[in-house]
């Protein structure tokens, strides 16, 4: 069950009782509550009075802000009148300080400006599973921001859940045996499925891309024809740098073959070899994820993932760490764009 809108008062109605000391910056001019009457992510925040400018607002509520971040894993930001990509940008700005330039990539996107880009390219008819950001690379965002410019006539919602949650829903021996091996990600590009290397790496030159292995404990191979396959072995289990909590942070099931859609799934199995599958997991030695584990797993995105649909001018603020995302197939058009701030990496958990 959602929150309704709540009516709005103008600012010249609080302007009118300047004299009675009211503060325009002031946290008690937003509303606070869960979206949702049965999750506590997202918490919805939105003004009760007509006019207030997000960026002023959140660059007086950086402690509010981040705190109910850290509470709620994220935040909606709902009726500030948020019109374009530039002031979204300057939204991120003032809360996480720099964007981050989408490296190490594994989703098709689009740049906007800046580092501000499109979510994601992935046709409308697909599903893309719940997953953290960049959880299988060396480096991530602790936070990650999605603006919606254009929602679809249907569908098009961004799905998502607290890793909290996840990670203590999940059978106690499957999360110890993925703390204990953890995930290994096998990729294979220059297939004619999938991004390429030269858009994962954003340079065409291999000598940069063999670098930037070496320096971030990618294994690289390169095939004849110019392609390239990359192992990785990763986290599944993380700490939190500011809370302590454990999470579930990695692409363990989303990267697996069995998650495709059927007819993806079928079509690359009778195309290719497990080993050259454009993306598969494993546990972190190498050993086949078993098909039960994985259907324990996708049962529990299922069960914590929370779906709400976007209104144009919307902003979702979410702490990668603590909620994940992904998103559901669409009619129309849909424009939802993406930003990432404050980067981490294995060091930092």
């Amino acid at each position: 069950m959602k929150i309704p809108d709540y009516p709005k008062i103008s600012l010249n109605q609080i302007r009118s009782k300047r004299r009675q000391g009211v503060n325009l910056s002031d946290a008690k001019l937003i509303k606070a509550r869960p979206l949702s009457l049965e999750k506590s992510l997202p918490l919805l925040l939105q003004p009760i009075v007509e006019g207030i400018n997000l960026v002023t607002w959140a660059a007086s509520n950086q402690e509010l802000i981040a705190k109910n971040l850290l509470k709620h894993g994220g935040i909606l930001f709902r009726n500030f009148q948020v019109t374009d990509v530039v002031e979204f940008e300057k939204f991120i700005q003032t809360v996480s300080g720099d964007l981050l330039e989408y490296r190490d990539r594994s989703s098709p996107r689009s740049l906007i400006q800046g580092n501000i880009y499109t979510s994601t390219d992935y046709p409308a008819n697909q599903t893309i599973f719940l997953h953290s950001e960049n959880s299988y690379a060396a480096t991530w965002p602790l936070k990650i921001f999605f603006y919606c410019v254009t929602p679809a006539i249907q569908g098009g919602e961004t799905p998502i859940a607290d890793t909290r949650k996840l990670y203590k829903r999940i059978d106690s021996k499957i999360r110890d045996r993925f703390i204990e091996k953890g995930v290994m990600y096998v990729r294979n590009f220059g297939d004619g499925f999938g991004l390429t290397w030269q858009t994962v790496f954003q340079t065409t030159n291999s000598a940069e891309v063999e670098t930037f292995c070496h320096h971030n404990g990618i294994e690289f191979e390169w095939k004849e024809g110019n392609r390239l396959r990359t192992r990785q072995v990763r986290q599944a289990v993380a700490t939190h740098p500011q809370t302590g909590e454990q999470v579930w942070f990695n692409h363990a099931a989303f990267f697996h073959v069995s998650t495709l859609e059927p007819t993806m799934r079928e079509t690359l199995l009778a195309e290719f070899p497990e080993s050259d599958l454009p993306h598969n997991t494993y546990y972190g030695d190498g050993s086949p994820i078993e098909a039960a584990v994985l259907d324990e797993i996708r049962g529990v995105y299922q069960q914590e993932t929370v779906i709400f649909p976007w209104q144009a001018g919307d902003i979702l603020m979410l702490d990668n760490m603590l909620a994940s995302h992904g998103r559901m197939p669409f009619v129309g058009q849909r424009k939802v764009v993406v930003g990432m701030a404050e980067q981490l990496s294995s060091k930092d958990i």
